[in-house]
């Protein structure tokens, strides 16, 4: 069985850091380091929407424009999991975050494109 499960959500003051964590379950460690990685994030009133992508041979990485200069992805294969370092954090950046893959290398921000879900994580900025 494919599983995902981000862990790293809290609640920090604007311009703190977090590092959110993707980790694959057993059904899912040669996919987690084969195929791309994603995060995402929604809040009540908006759209679940990409945050970043990390191709699956690492070599490619992209971040939706607020969060560019502020956020990171990486990835260790040996410990089949992806990170998300989110620094100088702001209230927008309030949201449940989640983690997706897909079973392609190459790197999508359409959240259709992903195959596979975790639950979330919540991420809470205050003023």
């Amino acid at each position: 069985q494919v599983q995902l499960v981000e862990s790293g959500g809290g609640l920090v003051q604007a311009g703190g850091s977090l590092r959110l964590t993707c980790e694959a379950s057993a059904g899912a460690i040669n996919a987690i380091n084969y195929g791309a990685v994603a995060w995402f994030r929604q809040t009540p009133e908006k759209d679940r929407d990409f945050v970043a992508v990390i191709s699956g041979d690492e070599r490619i990485t992209q971040y939706t424009d607020s969060a560019k200069g502020r956020f990171t992805i990486s990835r260790d294969k040996a410990k089949n999991t992806v990170y998300l370092q989110m620094d100088s954090l702001k209230s927008d950046d309030t949201a449940i975050y989640y983690c997706a893959m897909r079973l392609m290398s190459t790197i999508a921000t359409v959240s259709v494109a992903y195959d596979y879900w975790g639950r979330g994580t919540q991420v809470t900025i205050s003023p």
